[in-house]
């Protein structure tokens, strides 16, 4: 799987690239066709710091995409794992489904 991590505005630290690779890669184990995944991470605009990440993950004949907001990147990113984690678990029971 090849993960790109694009850090808008600032550089991400090495610390933050290796728990991003190791949080994604987790992601295998619901599905192993997964192709790519685009991380970015990026500031909101407001007086509060408010990170975000997004996720956006390529399998064979689709893109998944998560987006979540909070006050660390690496809550961010763990938060938008755990959503892509249940768009590929009901991906694989959808196509379970129909194969029946």
């Amino acid at each position: 799987m090849n993960i790109i991590i694009t850090a808008r505005k600032f550089k991400a630290r090495e610390s933050l690239k290796e728990f991003i690779n190791s949080e994604v890669k987790s992601l295998v184990k619901f599905n192993d066709e997964i192709i790519s995944a685009d991380v970015i991470l990026s500031f909101q605009n407001s007086r509060d710091s408010i990170k975000q990440a997004e996720i956006s993950l390529h399998i064979p004949k689709q893109t998944l995409i998560a987006a979540v907001n909070s006050d660390d990147f690496t809550k961010s990113v763990s938060a938008a794992v755990n959503k892509l984690s249940r768009q590929l678990a009901t991906l694989k029971s959808k196509r379970k489904s129909r194969v029946k």
